[in-house]
């Protein structure tokens, strides 16, 4: 006999893994979520108006009778991403979560198809239309800083295992002859902010294209508080890249690489200045081939001892020693130089948030510019959760997981109360006793008004 669709499930009974109690499963139609926290992050959303700021910048429009908004889509993808999906099918999940579509005022979740047929009607046009202007407007709100801002550069990659467009075979320090894409990113580094990226393709060198890579960045961040300081590591070694910074009086600290003559110069300082029983610094000028001018190098020296691993490069031989080297246009001392350049490895961390926490990586379809599209909103919803912690009122910085552990996880039940939806927060998650601070420093913040915006109020 087949059974009836309407029929109740029968109750199951189980053991208790470490007592002999029974459990009895049921079945219960109220609308539960182990998301409950989110509703602190609605808030924030809420708060700054992101929605309103989406649809006005949405460049895809839909014309079918039973589209969902494209903005609610786009919306429902960060969504899923900020609750732990790393593929696009693992959205399906959240279909089920009645009481999560309620949170987000929804009548239902968006398919996994849907969302990647979202991003599919993204070319490049698209992407830079809704991404841009997404990226002003969150910088309106950064922290205003007299000192200025850090800029950081650097790549990553992303290995894929299909035939998308742009996925090719490259440098892949882990799975050597693997196709891949390798990102372009710069930071802002005290803020934690990512202020650009750009998808490439996986056979482009570390700094290729990154002249026209930092005028986009650059023109994004206008004449906002200045960029006291870009760091990259040996990758941007290059001579193009050097003199573009030095024609924007950008100053700069760049891993050095360790060709013959940077080691020969090394290998000549005479004066040193000791730091501590390990650390020396030192420097000299140096022109390359192909330079046009001679530079400063600062080096970095550091006593090997035995049973010791060394952070530095140990390509020059000077028995005895390992050596890190910079290139850089700041007049600081030699010791200042290589401690400011050390704050730069903070940007690993912001890469290992990208991929291991928001799977900034997992987001792959056929088209190069539908991957770019969903690898930007990515890099929008780590802004975004950047700055929720900031609207939030927490004292340090927290990697998204923790954000996602602490704050967003927490089991939920969804009632009624008149005409009115009422979240019941369990209380043995914390409940509203962790979470209530968070809310009432959203809705008692007060947002950063950006220097464009109090231009135009003065005058």
């Amino acid at each position: 006999m087949e059974s009836n669709a309407t029929d109740k499930p029968v109750p199951r009974e189980i053991n208790a893994l470490l007592s002999e109690e029974r459990l009895i499963l049921r079945e219960t139609q109220r609308a539960v979520t182990p998301f409950g926290g989110i509703a602190v992050f609605i808030s924030f959303l809420e708060r700054i108006g992101f929605v309103k700021t989406l649809r006005q910048h949405m460049p895809i429009v839909l014309r079918s009778p039973n589209h969902i908004d494209p903005s609610f889509t786009f919306t429902a993808f960060l969504v899923a991403v900020l609750l732990g999906a790393r593929r696009f099918a693992h959205a399906s999940l959240l279909r089920g979560d009645r009481a999560l579509h309620a949170l987000l005022g929804l009548d239902r979740f968006p398919t996994d198809d849907t969302i990647r047929n979202l991003f599919r009607r993204f070319g490049m046009g698209q992407v830079q239309r809704l991404f841009e202007p997404l990226a002003e407007w969150q910088m309106q709100r950064l922290p205003r800083r007299a000192e200025g801002y850090t800029l950081d550069l650097d790549s990553t990659v992303f290995e894929r295992y299909g035939q998308q467009e742009g996925s090719l075979k490259g440098h892949n320090p882990r799975k050597h002859g693997r196709p891949s894409h390798h990102p372009l990113l710069a930071v802002l580094s005290e803020a934690h902010f990512l202020l650009h990226g750009w998808l490439r393709s996986g056979n482009c060198g570390t700094s290729r294209g990154v002249e026209e890579f930092l005028k986009e960045a650059l023109a994004l961040w206008g004449q906002r508080e200045k960029i006291r300081l870009l760091r990259a590591d040996s990758g941007f070694f290059d001579d193009k890249l050097l003199s573009f910074l030095e024609q924007r009086l950008l100053p700069y600290i760049v891993v050095a690489r360790l060709t013959p003559w940077v080691k020969r110069a090394a290998q000549r300082v005479e004066q040193w200045t000791i730091l501590d029983d390990d650390y020396a610094a030192g420097e000299f000028q140096l022109q390359l081939h192909g330079w046009s001018v001679a530079r400063r190098f600062v080096v970095l020296r550091e006593r090997v001892r035995e049973g010791r691993d060394s952070v530095g490069r140990k390509l020059i031989d000077v028995p005895g020693y390992t050596f890190r080297i910079f290139v850089t246009s700041c007049a600081d001392p030699p010791q200042e130089i290589w401690r400011g350049y050390n704050r730069r490895a903070d940007m690993e961390n912001r890469i290992a948030e990208l991929k291991h926490d928001l799977g900034a990586d997992g987001f792959c379809l056929q088209q190069f510019f539908a991957t770019e599209a969903a690898f930007r909103a990515v890099l929008l919803l780590f802004n975004l959760l950047a700055e929720f912690q900031r609207a939030a009122g927490l004292p340090v910085y927290r990697e998204p997981a923790t954000i996602r552990t602490q704050v967003l996880t927490c089991g939920a039940i969804l009632g009624r109360a008149g005409r009115r939806l009422v979240l019941h927060l369990s209380e043995s998650w914390g409940g509203l006793k962790t979470r209530t601070p968070l809310l009432d420093s959203i809705l008692n913040w007060q947002i950063p008004i950006s220097p464009k915006l109090e231009t135009v109020v003065a005058t």
